[in-house]
């Protein structure tokens, strides 16, 4: 197996555990479409419980997707990371019946910090946030590799 290879299958077993254990993702309807070392891309349909008094997807539910892809993209490399700080953008609605996903990607890595960039968009490609989330990697694994104790 190419290193390459290897990093795709821990991403992926790092992810399949942590959607397990995600209570939240799964009650919003979060599918992961991609997963990879580093990047992650989650999505969800807006749903009329998730409309606010303006008739658009609260924004609320717009960050926790957001975050989620966040999260599932910091947490590829099987070493437990947590969010430090975020923030978003929001730069149009979502609206009933859209299919919003966000798109996670690594913009740098050093010690035991993190930045990521996370695109959100509808169904149409439209792009409704951009999203900063900022990792850091606290003790532990997601599960014991060879040589760990996790």
């Amino acid at each position: 197996m190419t290193n390459q290879d290897w990093a795709q299958t821990r991403a992926e077993k790092c992810a399949a555990i942590m959607m397990e254990k995600d209570a939240a993702s799964q009650a919003l309807g979060m599918k992961i479409d991609r997963i990879g070392p580093g990047r992650a891309t989650l999505s969800f349909d807006v749903l009329p419980h998730m409309m606010n008094g303006h008739e658009i997807c609260h924004g609320g539910y717009i960050f926790t997707l957001a975050d989620s892809a966040f999260a599932f993209a910091c947490n590829t490399y099987n070493q437990l990371t947590v969010a430090q700080q975020n923030q978003i953008t929001y730069l149009m609605p979502g609206q009933l019946g859209d299919r919003l996903s966000a798109e996670a990607v690594e913009t740098a890595r050093t010690g035991r910090s993190g930045t990521y960039d996370v695109r959100v968009t509808n169904d149409k490609g439209d792009l409704v946030a951009l999203f900063r989330g900022l990792s850091r990697t606290i003790n532990g694994h997601h599960y014991a590799e060879d040589g760990d104790k996790a």
